[in-house]
């Protein structure tokens, strides 16, 4: 009975071996957050033309590839994801949950989540200029509130 029992232990932790899921371990380096299925995603011109239907308070479940232009370097909690026309979009991660590295400006990212338009404050503005390095004199230079394009990411997929 007792060889039984070994052979059957055996048997079920190589079942479960070969139930897991085939996900390449590079692709797992690259997904921060939920993760990011690449169907479907939209440009970053299309992402645009997204947010001008857009009015504030309104809010838009999508996803799309852009251009990584900032991260902030105190700790990766944001970033900012180039749309057409030098717009950008202000990428922040859905509660706080998860962070990207602080290295990937310049590269090409798929965001997952909430679009929506915003009002930012002078106060916000001041805080992710300060995030991102600026010194006394360009927080000066912001006096008043803009309208920014936002974006909450439940997911982040790193391209190569």
């Amino acid at each position: 009975m007792k060889g039984f029992n070994i052979l059957l232990v055996f048997l079920l932790m190589g079942f479960c071996v070969f139930a897991q899921e085939k996900t390449s371990k590079s692709d797992k380096a690259n997904v921060f957050g939920a993760w990011v299925d690449e169907t479907n995603v939209g440009t970053s011109n299309e992402m645009m033309s997204l947010y001008n239907g857009l009015s504030a308070n309104d809010t838009l479940t999508t996803k799309f590839v852009g251009k990584v232009k900032e991260v902030c370097q105190a700790k990766g909690c944001w970033m900012k994801v180039e749309l057409s026309n030098g717009n950008e979009a202000m990428v922040r991660f859905k509660d706080y949950g998860f962070f990207v590295p602080r290295h990937i400006a310049g590269k090409n990212v798929v965001v997952d989540g909430l679009a929506f338009v915003e009002e930012m404050s002078v106060e916000d503005q001041k805080h992710y200029a300060k995030d991102a390095g600026a010194n006394e004199e360009e927080l000066s230079k912001i006096t008043t509130p803009k309208k920014t394009y936002g974006f909450e990411a439940s997911g982040v997929l790193i391209k190569n």
